[in-house]
């Protein structure tokens, strides 16, 4: 079965760092266009990051909030997608999911985990 499962998540100081893994099994990781969403509460979950697949160029794309300051990037030989979070901010504060999808696929989900931001 399809497993994505979120680490990396926690308590974190403005200014401070985080790297969220993504670990994936159950489909063909190397073909999927991974991404990072996230939600704070009230709020509607928002694209953070997007890397396609090496076979659609393996190029990776931010929202405006995060750009230089996060990174992602993925091993497909470890089936893992990372994000590296830098100079945090309280409005980073949210639940942290991994998005997988394929060409003709409905997409999938894992159940997140939290980041929080706060001193």
């Amino acid at each position: 079965q399809v497993q994505l499962v979120e680490s990396g998540g926690g308590l974190v100081q403005p200014g401070g760092s985080l790297r969220l893994s993504c670990a994936a099994s159950g489909f063909t990781f190397s073909s999927y266009a991974m991404s990072w969403y996230r939600q704070a509460p009230g709020k509607e979950r928002e694209l953070v990051a997007i890397i396609t697949s090496a076979g659609a160029g393996g190029s990776a794309n931010y929202a405006d909030s995060v750009k230089g300051r996060f990174t992602i990037s993925r091993d497909d030989a470890k089936n893992t997608m990372y994000l590296q979070m830098n100079s945090l901010k309280p409005e980073d504060t949210a639940v942290y999911y991994c998005n997988a999808k394929a060409r003709r696929q409905s997409p999938y989900w894992g159940q997140g985990t939290q980041v929080t931001v706060s001193s």
